[in-house]
């Protein structure tokens, strides 16, 4: 616990620290957020916000990390270092993708960023690259666990393989549709990376209790400045990030189908915008005021600061849930 609580606290000075400075560059690089015409009319104020802040907890985590690989004693473990180092290089795999979106909408100033196929093939070889490193390079097997049947399916190779990278866009893509509320992903990925540092102290995997450790640190210090009013916006450079720890976490515990009930809030953003599109496309009408979902709650009077508050407490109900599964 001590070893925990030295790495978060680690990451949120990093991360607190690291805003002081970052955002202002922000604001001098003109790096900020352009908003959407489709969007609630109301976040028309915040445009020219910067974006890009997921560099604040980025920077965090990696500090944090390297600094945790010799706190728990990892430095000495060959093979739990390659997994700290897969479970981190997919995260910043996604953020590079990430990162490469927000400059083309900032920098270009091409408001859509990358084209849908870009995206999707950048994010599928790290994905794959992940899934045959993780397997191949011995870190762990094909196994995957059922929540709350206690049963565990080994899959074949090839079966496992699809399987990862489907779990890992999935996972991201709904992560980055959740980062559209001022601490909305931040908040959400913070209750989920509590889980499973909580669970990685359970079934004792230290390379989890690291990076979850770090993300917890890193998030709750830029949260400081992405609370509502946001003075910085993480950018697909975070949400992208984001995504990838949670999923490569998943993964690696063997438990990836847990993160459908931990990561529901994910799960029902992504849902939202899906059913919205293809009812539209067959009807002519729409479900929902407005996808994704949390902005169907905005159109309905909720305000930011209890959209936020009321998908957590959903979150964190699922995640004590999911720790009996």
């Amino acid at each position: 616990m001590l070893k925990i609580v030295i790495v978060i606290s680690i990451a949120f000075l990093v991360a607190a620290i690291n805003g002081i400075f970052l955002i202002p560059l922000l604001h001098k690089l003109k790096f900020g957020q352009e908003i959407r015409e489709e969007g609630p009319k109301w976040h028309k104020a915040k445009s020219g916000t910067p974006t890009m802040g997921g560099f604040i907890f980025i920077i965090a985590l990696l500090v944090a990390v390297i600094v945790g690989v010799f706190v728990f004693g990892i430095y000495k473990d060959l093979q739990m270092l390659k997994s700290v180092t897969v479970i981190t290089l997919a995260a910043v795999g996604f953020g590079a993708i990430g990162f490469v979106d927000d400059y083309i909408k900032v920098i270009l100033k091409r408001n859509l960023g990358l084209k849908a196929g870009q995206k999707f093939s950048l994010q599928l070889l790290v994905a794959l690259l992940f899934g045959v490193w993780l397997v191949s390079g011995g870190i762990i097997d094909t196994t995957v666990y059922i929540p709350f049947f206690g049963i565990a399916v080994t899959l074949p190779y090839l079966v496992y393989i699809p399987f990862i990278i489907l779990v890992m866009l999935a996972a991201v893509n709904s992560v980055n549709l959740t980062d559209g509320l001022d601490g909305l992903a931040g908040t959400i990925t913070l209750v989920v990376s509590i889980f499973y540092c909580v669970i990685s102290k359970r079934v004792e995997s230290t390379a989890v209790a690291l990076i979850s450790s770090a993300l917890i640190g890193g998030l709750l210090g830029f949260l400081i400045y992405n609370k509502y009013p946001a003075k910085v916006f993480m950018g697909d450079t975070g949400s992208l990030f984001l995504g990838g720890a949670v999923a490569a976490m998943a993964i690696y515990m063997k438990n990836p189908l847990l993160l459908l009930l931990v990561g529901f809030v994910y799960v029902a953003e992504a849902m939202s915008v899906i059913l919205q599109v293809a009812w539209f496309k067959k009807t002519g009408k729409r479900i929902f005021k407005m996808s994704p979902i949390h902005h169907h709650f905005e159109m309905c009077g909720w305000s930011e600061k209890k959209i936020v508050a009321v998908f957590s407490a959903v979150t964190a109900l699922l995640c004590l849930v999911g720790y009996f599964a």
